[in-house]
């Protein structure tokens, strides 16, 4: 963009001076972009209204207990035999909603009654299923 500065008249200036021309572009540029409202995003939406919630009942906690000696009591009553334990396993699992089964093993009892608590609930279709209690096996 310079200006050709010659002694003699036979040249000519072919090129346009753009500056000027890129000035008014950006002001109107800049104009429009204020004049333009500010859109707002937000989409009307009808939402459903929710009615209240009953409240949430406490479900029913049957503790089974593993007992040194490795019995099993349920909700403290001691079971005679494994005919017992899946006759109240399968009557409890029925109920809607299902208790919470709660396994209390004995630190000096067997493996194999916790074991067999834990298969007969899987197999008669107990969800609500925890061990509690074991701080004591901690050292």
């Amino acid at each position: 963009m310079g200006m050709n500065v010659g002694s003699s008249d036979d040249d000519l200036m072919v090129e346009m001076n753009t500056t000027p021309l890129i000035d008014v572009m950006l002001v109107l540029l800049i104009m429009l972009i204020i004049t333009i409202p500010i859109q707002t995003h937000a989409v009307k939406l009808d939402m459903p209204v929710s009615s209240p919630a009953k409240p949430m009942e406490k479900p029913v906690v049957v503790q089974i207990d593993i007992a040194p000696d490795n019995g099993i009591l349920w909700n403290g009553e001691r079971l005679v035999n494994r005919e017992a334990l899946e006759k109240k396993l399968t009557e409890a699992a029925a109920r809607v909603p299902q208790p919470e089964f709660h396994i209390k093993p004995n630190k000096d009892a067997g493996y194999e009654p916790v074991a067999m608590v834990l298969a007969e609930s899987q197999r008669l279709g107990v969800t609500k299923l925890g061990i509690v209690g074991s701080e004591q096996f901690v050292q």
